[in-house]
């Protein structure tokens, strides 16, 4: 029973890729606009279309922002930027990973993990920076992957004041 199990663990992550996206189709795009705009966009008064904006507009190849996509058997299954700005009240900081976003079919299946390892490692690659930070409600996830806790932060947005502010440091 064991040896089916691991053997369907390696089967399962065999289509599994994590690629930079320079372009989407209209699918897929309006798929992680719509993503972005029910998790975030629609809470922070943005419209559908800016929001649309936002996901087309960071998609570029050599310079910030870009965003990765987690594929499985060619579907996009979930996605994160890097970009140069994310928390308005401290435009001091950059680059930031932001938006991590994994649809909810796929969660609690092992690809959040296999998403949030390929961080490191992506932005190591593609950014001329030390360190990336980020801004959570979250407790006790992102230092599972190798991230700092800096502080609390006021965040001053409606959807959640105080946040915790993270780095991660890319030159270790």
């Amino acid at each position: 029973m064991i040896g089916t199990a691991q053997c369907f663990a390696e089967e399962f992550h065999m289509n599994l890729e994590i690629n930079k996206i320079t372009s989407l189709s209209e699918d897929q795009l309006n798929m992680v606009t719509q993503w972005m705009y029910q998790w975030w966009g629609e809470n922070e008064g943005y419209s559908y279309e800016a929001v649309k904006c936002y996901v087309q507009n960071g998609l570029q190849a050599t310079r910030l922002p870009q965003t990765y996509g987690m594929f499985l058997d060619n579907q996009l299954i979930g996605v994160y930027p890097f970009r140069l700005d994310d928390l308005f009240v401290r435009p001091d900081l950059y680059p930031w990973l932001a938006n991590v976003y994994l649809d909810v079919p796929y969660r609690n299946m092992g690809y959040g993990k296999r998403l949030m390892e390929s961080i490191r490692s992506n932005a190591q690659r593609s950014l001329p920076y030390d360190e990336v930070y980020l801004f959570t409600k979250h407790t006790g996830l992102y230092e599972k992957y190798g991230w700092e806790l800096v502080s609390e932060i006021d965040t001053h947005l409606d959807s959640g004041r105080v946040q915790r502010l993270y780095r991660l440091s890319l030159r270790k």
